[in-house]
């Protein structure tokens, strides 16, 4: 593997960016990298906007790729070429911007390496594994002057901005808390014993920055996000959405001090992250103290303040409270509210968005402010998520410092804000 891949010159990165740099031409081609269950629901986003092209698909798993590739012409696409080492696409001067649905373990390398090629940048959330890899993202597209968008697509709900536009003009009062809800229901996984990799996978590259592990399925497609190497539990997966939710309804950044607490609870499998978890962060906005709650529950539960998925038990989503009343947003597209002491029916909205053509936009224009996920928000949220996981993980509170993006004075909780990557797939300090 050559090293520029990784660690690429700032005027060779320059020189590639120019050729994108600015209003793109009227076609946007852009690249998938992961095209798993996720990765093939952003090609068909993407693949149904006017002027977008998906012009490549890449996946380490031969059997997602021919998959991926026949997506794109069954939507109506070209036939797009197909990779299964992504930096191919890297190299192609002619792709303007990619979209990450790789393991989480990818999502901030492949990121950097993407604006450091002079690429714009969808990357499915988190956007990063770890607190070293936020700030590192975040850089990156500073550095490069690159767009970049968290795949939170809640952002781009026409009724969730109607409804976070209403808090920040008082209709429930002073807002004091909000809780985020992640009540999923999440089956066993069993155990796997080792097993070979299937025929068509690349597992080292798969594995990527994470551990070489001997091949299970349990730690392979989907079932990573249950394993530390690759994952940040539910909280990470389904929860990033809502607790970017909660934390943009508080109209907070970062923590003062984060307590979780939780465990396994009922079944004896492979997992190693927690499906049962409760999480309590405390900010500070200006000289006043707000909290956020956040729930991760994997079984049985009850619906709160009419929060419902249709067609399934999971209650999914986040409730504020205030001074004069509460409101709910529900896991996509709509938000009830309530008010006063007798809890009168308030506004209620819904009406989705897209966050695809948001993305797109933002590429035409090259106006970043213009993104509903733009990468530092996308970061601050998942900084959250990390911090939960760090407290939980050794067994007490953390005391959060937003200056230096540590602990403070707790060496144990600081060594969960980075690993030791695998070369050469390292994050670097320098982006």
């Amino acid at each position: 593997m050559e090293r520029r891949h990784f660690l690429i010159g700032s005027a060779v990165t320059w020189g590639a960016a120019a050729s994108v740099f600015g209003a793109p031409s009227e076609t946007v081609r852009i690249a998938a990298i992961g095209v798993g269950g996720r990765g093939r629901q952003n090609l068909s986003g993407f693949g149904k906007l006017p002027n977008v092209e998906v012009a490549a698909v890449c996946d380490v798993d031969q059997k997602h790729l021919d998959a991926g590739v026949e997506q794109v012409v069954k939507d109506g696409g070209k036939k797009p070429q197909g990779f299964t080492d992504y930096r191919r696409i890297l190299d192609d001067k002619s792709i303007d911007a990619i979209f990450i649905a790789a393991p989480n373990h990818w999502h901030t390398l492949m990121a950097i390496q993407a604006c450091q090629a002079g690429k714009d940048v969808y990357v499915e959330k988190p956007c990063s594994h770890n607190i070293f890899e936020a700030k590192q993202v975040v850089a990156a597209a500073r550095k490069y002057n690159r767009i970049v968008q968290q795949g939170s697509q809640i952002r781009s709900s026409v009724a969730v901005q109607e409804a976070i536009r209403q808090m920040r003009e008082g209709l429930i009062g002073d807002v004091y808390l909000g809780r985020g809800l992640c009540y999923k229901w999440r089956d066993t996984i069993g155990r796997k014993p080792p097993s070979p990799v299937p025929p068509g996978v690349d597992y080292d590259l798969w594995t990527g920055p994470a551990p070489k592990r001997e091949f299970t399925m349990n730690r392979f497609h989907y079932n990573w996000h249950w394993f530390w190497d690759t994952g940040n539990g539910d909280l990470g997966n389904q929860g990033i959405h809502q607790v970017d939710i909660a934390r943009w309804g508080l109209g907070v950044k970062y923590p003062m001090k984060v307590s979780a607490m939780g465990g396994h609870f009922m079944f004896d499998d492979d997992q190693e992250t927690p499906n049962t978890l409760n999480c309590a962060f405390e900010f500070e906005d200006n000289g006043k103290r707000k909290l956020m709650e956040f729930e991760v529950r994997h079984w049985e539960t009850h619906h709160e303040a009419d929060i419902q998925e249709r067609g399934n038990t999971n209650t999914i989503g986040a409730i504020f409270y205030g001074s004069k009343g509460y409101l709910a947003v529900d896991s996509y597209i709509s938000y009830k509210s309530w008010l006063g002491k007798e809890q009168q029916p308030g506004p209620t909205g819904r009406e989705g968005g897209d966050h695809y053509l948001n993305f797109i936009e933002a590429v035409r224009s090259r106006k970043r402010e213009s993104l509903n996920a733009e990468i530092e928000e996308g970061a601050a949220s998942t900084v959250l998520v990390h911090l939960a996981n760090i407290s939980y993980r050794i067994g007490r509170t953390v005391h959060f410092d937003s200056t230096t993006m540590t602990c403070i004075d707790d060496p144990e909780a600081n060594r969960y804000l980075t690993r030791e990557y695998r070369k050469p797939f390292v994050v670097p300090e320098q982006v």
